[in-house]
């Protein structure tokens, strides 16, 4: 059987005790395949990566090299929090890049989300390789492939990821996720001791808020983004029940407000928040009024240069999750 098939007789893991297994297991298993070697990891601070990287913390300690690149289009507070979990918390081997020049300049004018998405992509390769070049004795890249990319790509996303990079940086691969399903990867985290807003992070895209910041991406109208991303989470989060993804995005348009008794053009903060079983249809959420009416008030109060605020209630389909 194919290392990248899941044997019918593996159980579920959704409870703390199988995912402790799990992870003995798997702990095993990585210290048998690197040995005494050296791993990097891309940690972005998204589920799948933050599992792997606190699972190979336990496994193998400082032989692990966590490479966190910022490029800027990360949500409030996300930098800091993996350098707090990982480095202060989990005394890792943490390399933290501060690229965030770097990409916002190379995404200055550029209008279009597929131009927008291929430099982000290349940029990060780009950064990565840099940093891998300057470390010694790396023989293992380690990834947070899960058993749906395997199973959506028929087995190529877990090598596409590194496709790009050069190929003197062509690295033997250490998943050790790779046959477990979404909800199993947060047991697994929660097991490990992974804070809950970083094991339950909602679903964000590969570019980040650069696809939320619609249009030509600006310093100022992203750092307005990515205050009013903050509020929107934090309102909608309070419900009792709440909807499966939710976010800001802020168009590239204006309009006219009045403030101080003087006219003046500002932004709108469109707010979305909706409810899927697979991402391929989706449902708008209906919001309750209060919670609306929140959201509104702190934003156009706390946000520099927003004036009004919008309730995206579209579908998929016809409308996308994401803007761009």
């Amino acid at each position: 059987m194919s290392d990248n098939v899941r044997p019918e007789s593996m159980k579920r893991i959704n409870t703390a005790e199988l995912a402790e297994a799990f992870i003995n297991e798997q702990v095993d298993a990585v210290r048998k395949q690197v040995g005494d070697k050296k791993v990097l990891l891309a940690l972005s601070g998204g589920v799948d990566s933050s599992v792997v990287a606190a699972l190979l913390i336990r496994a193998i300690g400082k032989q692990l090299t966590c490479v966190h690149v910022n490029h800027g289009l990360l949500r409030k507070g996300e930098p800091e929090q993996v350098i707090k979990v990982f480095r202060d918390q989990m005394d890792a081997n943490l390399v933290y890049v501060d690229a965030v020049d770097r990409f916002l300049d190379k995404l200055a004018g550029v209008s279009d989300p597929e131009e927008k998405r291929k430099i982000i992509g290349k940029e990060f390769i780009d950064v990565f390789a840099e940093e891998a070049k300057k470390l010694d004795g790396i023989e293992f890249l380690a990834q947070g492939t899960i058993y749906p990319d395997i199973l959506e790509s028929d087995g190529v996303k877990a090598h596409h990821n590194v496709g790009g990079l050069p190929e003197d940086l062509d690295f033997e691969l250490v998943e050790p996720v790779k046959l477990l399903y979404k909800d199993e990867v947060r047991v697994v985290g929660k097991t490990l001791g992974l804070p809950d807003n970083m094991v339950y992070r909602q679903p964000f895209p590969g570019p980040g808020l650069g696809v939320r910041c619609v249009g030509a991406i600006t310093r100022d109208r992203l750092e307005s983004l990515r205050e009013a991303d903050a509020i929107v989470r934090e309102e909608i989060g309070k419900l009792e029940q709440t909807p499966w993804q939710y976010f800001a995005v802020i168009p590239d348009m204006q309009s006219t407000g009045i403030k101080d008794g003087k006219r003046y053009m500002g932004w709108a903060v469109v707010i979305r928040a909706i409810n899927t079983v697979d991402a391929v249809t989706a449902e708008s959420v209906v919001l309750p009024w209060e919670t609306l009416r929140t959201i509104r008030d702190r934003v156009i109060a706390e946000v520099p240069g927003v004036n009004r605020v919008l309730w995206d209630m579209s579908d998929k389909p016809v409308s996308t999750i994401e803007w761009e």
